[in-house]
Parts: structure tokens; sequence; C-alpha cells
């Protein structure tokens, strides 16, 4: 983590979100600290977890992820798009139309396919909607943010 008090923010909101109710599948052994240092963070993974939780509510940044399973897709893309945020989204399915229906709905910068997004590659733009960020990341959009077009229109005499 970036600063001490990015690890004390992060913990007081997994421990806010476990005494709510949220169970810890990832995480340290019992009685070990979430932090081993002041700015080292133990990966840890939440369920049983509400959207109002701010493990799921705010951008945590940090090694966290939280898990729910939804029996209806229309229950989880209603979810995902009440966020706020619209970073990037990993949906596990085998069915290539639950694959391409929350590609269409889903209201964030993007959407991996059975992998968590993470997955970044220097070519594909990366980023966010809604206030999950501003423009796009990736080679090609970093020289199109840093270059300025011009036109040059020559009428023949």
């Amino acid at each position: 983590m970036i600063r001490a008090s990015d690890v004390e923010r992060v913990t007081t909101w997994i421990a806010a979100a476990k005494s709510s109710g949220a169970r810890e599948l990832l995480g340290p052994q019992a009685g070990e600290p979430l932090s081993q240092t002041p700015s080292v963070l133990r990966p840890s993974a939440l369920t049983n977890t509400r959207p109002d939780m701010q493990v799921n509510a705010e951008e945590i940044f940090a090694p966290v992820c939280t898990v729910e399973a939804y029996s209806q897709l229309d229950d989880a893309i209603a979810t995902i798009n009440a966020s706020r945020y619209g970073l990037q989204t990993g949906i596990f399915t085998h069915d290539l139309r639950v694959a391409m229906r929350t590609y269409e709905e889903l209201q964030v910068g993007g959407v991996v396919l059975n992998d968590v997004p993470t997955f970044r590659i220097d070519h594909m733009p990366y980023g966010g909607v809604k206030d999950s960020g501003l423009g796009r990341e990736g080679v090609r959009y970093a020289m199109e943010e840093m270059t300025e077009p011009r036109i040059l229109v020559v009428r023949a005499l």
C-alpha cells in the first residue's frame, strides 16, 4: 500500500463489513493481523457483503475482493450498475449469451470474461466510466492524450 493510513482505512472497512455480517473467505489466519508492516496488507476475500458496505460502495484500491453469487443475471447487472463507480468487472461464465449480455449492459469501462479485471495488456484501452477515472490508459491512448490533433486544409487555386 502507498501509505500506512491506506492500510488503516482498508482494515477498518474490512472490520466494519465483518461486524455487519460479511464472511472472510481468504485472509490472515485467526489471530494474525491483516497488516504485516505499516504498508503491507494481506490479501482478503469477503462474501455475504451488501452493496452499501464500504468494501463494495467505494473503490478500495487494495488487495481485497468481494465475491457474491447471483441466481438471476438481472440482479447481478442491476447491482453493478447501481454503483456510482464503473472501472472494470470480471464475469465468470461458460455461456456466450451471458458474456455478450453483460458486455452490452454493464456500465463499466471493461468486462473481463473468466478472469479478474486486473488482466491487462498495454494496447488495451483500460479505464472506467461514471466516477471511475477519466479517459483510457494504454500506449495508444496515452499518445492521443499527449498530442494535439491539427489539420491543414489546402484549396487548390
